[in-house]
């Protein structure tokens, strides 16, 4: 076996292992994102980056196709893709789409985030 094996295995092991969830009202949004925009069947993409004021950051996109390597999560129809480097640090969150007076967000519980910014789309592990 070599090193590349290795390497997917571990992947494969971490994929089998998240529990990452969306929730009802975050698929709901994305299908409606999704058929104002024409597009039926695109996906919301969740990574983690670098950066922001608390060392990592959310960052949310949407696509038509998964990657061969994405971790794909489904509620009700509408799938949510996780890349392989970002599932250690998302294991055991949940996005939920919440709406308030002043405003409407994809939101991030993270179990595995230590600490938060004020703007809560930035945290540390």
């Amino acid at each position: 076996m070599s090193a590349g094996d290795d390497i997917a295995a571990a992947a494969a092991y971490i994929v089998a292992m998240s529990t990452i969830t969306l929730s009802p009202s975050a698929a709901a949004r994305v299908a409606a994102i999704a058929a104002r925009q024409g597009k039926p069947g695109l996906k919301l993409r969740l990574a983690v980056d670098g950066g922001g004021c608390a060392g990592f950051q959310y960052k949310f996109g949407l696509e038509s196709a998964a990657a061969a390597d994405d971790l794909v999560v489904e509620t009700d129809g509408v799938a949510m893709l996780v890349d392989p480097v970002s599932l250690p640090f998302l294991d055991g969150a949940c996005v939920d789409f919440v709406e308030t007076m002043g405003a409407a967000a994809f939101k991030v519980t993270n179990p595995n985030a230590a600490s938060g910014c004020g703007c809560g789309s930035s945290f540390s592990v």
